[in-house]
């Protein structure tokens, strides 16, 4: 399973070629669809020639101790299952991956669910789970000689991008639509070198605009219609099972943005399941933002067959997005494992955000979509209490901390918006307050705080 065995499937008509045939922006040339990575040589191994599941679990988990800098990588720690690369000395790594696995005490409790965990992406080395991604996919860039690399953003995976460009000695080109990116996301892409452009658009604009580019010029398409930024991003799906012994979460619920994530961990366990190191699939759910909600609406107008773009609109800057590229592949996660789709407000979105704050897990209001569709799941009993569930926070707190600010000091959110929710925001709120420089004076504000 070392060599490198990959060839690309176009998700629409099924046309397969290898990787070095793909077109600059990564659609097939037949119907125009998407591709996704698939390893031929996995099925033609039968019998002792396939790869023993013992081994490699007994293989991946020694590499947590290993000096070699590749193992120190959550995503080439399970190198196995990713032969997309000549040669591993090709890899660009920040040591990404590996990130935690916490439990939700507070949460589990109010909703009555035994076991509830958040996995953390956030803790990737830029703040997102991009970086799962970007690993794979610079890796690619590297090694077949570009020098330029380029993608479209709301902000993330811009600032993967940028960081693993600097880190591979390559150069950057950032398209972002004009006041509407978090100033953090911003300021990394420009810190680590990227020629960041701010256009008068939204991010589906960029995103064509950007596709037409490289169609002209000798760049590197790095948005997740690249196949190989998926093979990274289905990592996660390896540790969540390696961390529960290998047996799999009952429902994993997922942020829906452009929609790599979604099916790229689809990806990930479906690929688990088909070599035998895992029993099951988990039901996976995807979440929006109910201002930015094709899949939701194509759910609901067709299964999930067809989706018309919206215009997109939420304080969740991440997710905002009215026309996702991985749609098809996202719904086919959703579908094969028995999952939903449904969206949540934007008061849902803050609330949720806060009890996620309270305890002691910061995250992006993107990531906090998880846990406010999980609220509803259960409301309406579509998760039991005995199911044990993942939520995937996708971004560090900081990512946007102006969000984080304003919520606290109570001008976040319209008088409509809080309506019939004042008591709960009330409640979570945690605004500084100006208090007198003087022992007792703190100590009232204590008082009146336990309140």
């Amino acid at each position: 399973m070392n060599d490198n065995l990959h060839q690309l499937r176009c998700f629409g008509c099924g046309a397969r070629i290898s990787g070095a045939e793909a077109q600059a922006d990564f659609r097939c040339a037949v119907c125009g669809d998407l591709f996704e990575v698939e390893y031929p040589g996995w099925n033609q191994r039968q019998g002792h020639d396939r790869p023993n599941p013992g081994a490699l679990k007994w293989l991946w988990r020694e590499r947590r101790c290993s000096s070699e800098a590749l193992d120190h990588s959550g995503v080439w720690r399970f190198r196995e299952l990713l032969p997309i690369l000549n040669s591993f000395g090709n890899a660009v790594t920040l040591r990404e991956g590996n990130t935690p696995l916490y439990p939700l005490p507070r949460a589990s409790k109010a909703l009555g669910i035994d076991q509830l965990f958040a996995k953390h992406q956030g803790m990737n080395p830029t703040g997102s789970f991009k970086d799962t991604g970007m690993t794979a996919a610079m890796s690619v860039a590297r090694e077949r000689g570009f020098e330029w690399v380029a993608c479209a953003s709301t902000g993330n995976t811009s600032a993967a991008m940028a960081a693993y460009a600097a880190r591979a000695g390559l150069r950057s080109l950032v398209l972002i639509p004009q006041g509407k990116i978090a100033w953090g996301k911003l300021s990394q892409a420009m810190d680590y070198g990227a020629v960041t452009c701010q256009l008068d658009t939204d991010f589906d604009g960029c995103l064509q605009l950007l596709t037409q580019i490289v169609r002209e010029a000798p760049i590197y398409l790095l948005n997740s219609v690249n196949p190989y930024r998926l093979e990274g991003q289905k990592t996660p799906a390896f540790e969540i099972a390696e961390a529960f012994d290998w047996n799999v979460p009952d429902h994993l619920i997922v942020p829906g943005g452009n929609l790599g994530n979604s099916s790229a961990l689809g990806k990930g366990f479906r690929e688990l399941h088909e070599l035998g190191l895992v029993g099951r699939m988990p039901r996976i759910s995807v979440i929006q933002a109910q201002g930015a909600n094709p899949l939701v609406r194509s759910f609901a107008a067709n299964h999930g067959a067809s989706l018309e773009p919206v215009e997109a609109h939420t304080r969740a800057t991440a997710i905002r997005i009215g026309n996702p590229a991985s749609w098809r592949k996202a719904a086919r996660a959703i579908l094969d494992t028995g999952g939903w789709c449904l969206d949540v407000t934007e008061t849902e979105i803050a609330i949720a955000k806060a009890e996620l704050g309270a305890e002691g897990l910061g995250c992006e209001p993107a990531s906090a979509v998880t846990l406010a569709g999980l609220k509803k799941l259960r409301a309406h009993g579509e998760v039991g209490s005995g199911e044990t569930v993942v939520l995937v926070l996708t971004g560090h707190t900081l990512k946007d901390a102006d969000y984080t600010i304003d919520f606290h000091k109570g001008t976040l959110l319209r008088d409509e918006e809080k309506a019939g929710h004042e008591a709960e925001i009330d409640r979570l709120r945690r605004n500084a307050q100006v208090v007198e420089a003087t022992p007792a004076a703190v100590l009232a504000t204590l008082k009146g705080s336990a309140g």
